[in-house]
């Protein structure tokens, strides 16, 4: 059997003028796209500035769900759309219109908002069940190229979203129209989700399993070490009692704490080091006359993101968590943050 070496580039037949050819097409092909997303920021801040604030209004008023359609590459974009308003705080899903004429228009309410998009504005398809969709009440946001089309003028509103021409060599592909598609419907939500007052934590709450959701959702309390996890001694203790703590629970420090378990200080290895230095008589002394006076913590309601935080600007490995009266009632490694994939 031939194995496929993943290691070494496929070495494709193309002479030197084809190469040189084929990146001048993706060059260009980045440059029509961005200048049909130029052309409709500039629309935006002129002429279509009111069919925008008009279909935010609409969207933001909605007491059900944005369901967004459209067919081959229009329902793509579509998919995203839907996906990304459900994502910043406003609910969405994705209807294909072939399958909507055959039940699926049944999840449509008098209460929704349908974003339909066809370049077009003719997706036979699509057009077919939009008389249904008035007839229900429910309000229509047209995406089209073409403001003089049949999905256009069925639509409560129009959002223009024309392309002088697809990046396509044949301006057959569509190429620019859908990335104008798509950044028009990024707009639109980005605008909405302000409007919403939409948050970080709103948007870690929706993501609860991203990197982003852990940093915001993960709170020193849910990773810290706690009970005989902590190392921990009293001021009197010995620095060879110390020693052996620091080593049992493998965090390169202890706590210094009194009877009542008040943070009184911190011994580290680092500590250690510059003690040996000294070249002091360690078997006679006691930890409180040794150790740190002025540990850094945090508290066990503060995000853990925030110890990430502390811990790099000092230059640290190590956190003491303390409650509001300054009792030791955990302790945060860096290695803690970075199993809780917090860092």
């Amino acid at each position: 059997m031939r194995t496929l070496n993943h290691t070494s580039p496929v070495k494709l037949p193309l002479s030197a003028d084809s190469t040189s050819h084929a990146m001048q097409l993706a060059v260009d092909t980045l440059q029509i796209e961005a200048d049909a997303i130029l052309a409709l920021k500039q629309r935006l801040a002129g002429a279509d500035a009111q069919a925008f604030t008009d279909a935010m209004q609409f969207i933001l008023a909605c007491s059900g769900k944005v369901v967004v359609s459209g067919i081959g590459k229009s329902g793509h974009i579509a998919r995203k759309m839907a996906a990304t308003f459900a994502s910043t705080g406003t609910p969405s899903f994705f209807v294909h219109p072939a399958e909507a004429a055959h039940g699926d228009l049944g999840m449509v309410t008098s209460n929704d908002v349908l974003i339909a998009i066809s370049y077009s504005g003719e997706a036979g398809e699509l057009v077919a069940i939009l008389p249904i969709v008035r007839r229900l009440g429910v309000k229509l946001i047209a995406m089209t190229g073409n403001p003089h089309s049949t999905l256009a003028k069925l639509a409560d509103l129009h959002l223009n979203v024309y392309v002088e021409k697809e990046a396509c060599p044949l301006n057959l592909a569509p190429t620019a129209s859908t990335t104008v598609t798509l950044a028009m419907g990024d707009a639109l939500a980005v605008a909405v989700l302000d409007a919403r007052g939409f948050k970080e934590d709103d948007f870690a709450r929706s993501h609860p399993g991203g990197a982003l959701g852990r940093r915001l959702l993960t709170h020193v309390k849910d990773i810290m070490r706690t009970g005989t996890a902590i190392p921990q001694v009293g001021p009197e203790t010995t620095l060879s009692t110390a020693l052996l703590e620091i080593t049992q629970k493998g965090m390169a420090m202890t706590a210094v704490v009194d009877a009542e378990e008040t943070l009184l200080g911190v011994f580290t290895d680092g500590d250690l080091r510059r003690l040996i230095e000294k070249n002091l008589n360690l078997s006679t002394l006691a930890i409180g006359e040794v150790m740190g006076t002025h540990p850094r913590t945090i508290k066990p309601e503060q995000l853990a993101v925030e110890a990430v935080e502390i811990m790099e600007t000092h230059r640290i490995n190590q956190l003491l968590v303390c409650d509001a009266n300054n009792k030791l009632v955990g302790a945060l490694h860096i290695h803690d943050l970075t199993r809780a994939k917090v860092i």
